[in-house]
């Protein structure tokens, strides 16, 4: 009986160790890089960098978006522009973060839009494609991304 005891308060206090190390473990959920750049070409709106900042809680990710490349072209209210940020998916598929989360921007601001909302899964390794901006259901921007995102892809 002192041995089986004593195996089972060894089994516990092995437990409680690996449940107290949980506890302390840095979250697995995080993306990599947080921030990346990438130049795009936007036609006729304007080509230049833009800065992608990526945030992630478990499956849930978001993306904000900003250029001094291109400029809001009129006044834009809080919540009107649609924008989808298009990205390879792990080097051969693509996925989308929308949103409509802009802040208000005076005509001349740099574009900013986001956050962007998408899912991802552990391990997805993510790149900036093209993104599309729809001011007020009718002023249209479309970029396509002319380098590498650096310091590199996203992975979550």
């Amino acid at each position: 009986m002192g041995r089986s005891r004593s195996a089972y308060a060894t089994a516990l206090g092995t437990a409680v160790l690996a449940a107290g190390a949980l506890a302390f473990a840095p979250s697995a959920f995080a993306v990599d890089p947080t921030t990346a750049t990438v130049s795009a070409d936007c036609g006729s709106a304007g080509s230049g960098e833009a800065t992608l900042t990526a945030t992630q809680d478990g499956t849930a990710a978001t993306i904000t978006l900003t250029s001094s490349a291109v400029k809001a072209p009129i006044d834009v209210g809080a919540g009107s522009v649609e924008t989808t940020l298009t990205l390879s998916k792990n080097g051969s598929d693509s996925t989308t973060f929308t949103g409509k989360s802009n802040p208000a921007m005076s005509a001349g601001d740099d574009v900013d839009s986001g956050p962007l909302d998408g899912t991802v899964a552990a391990g997805d390794v993510l790149e900036a494609k093209s993104v599309k901006i729809v001011i007020f259901g009718t002023i249209t921007v479309n970029c396509t991304a002319t380098s590498a995102q650096s310091p590199g892809p996203f992975t979550f």
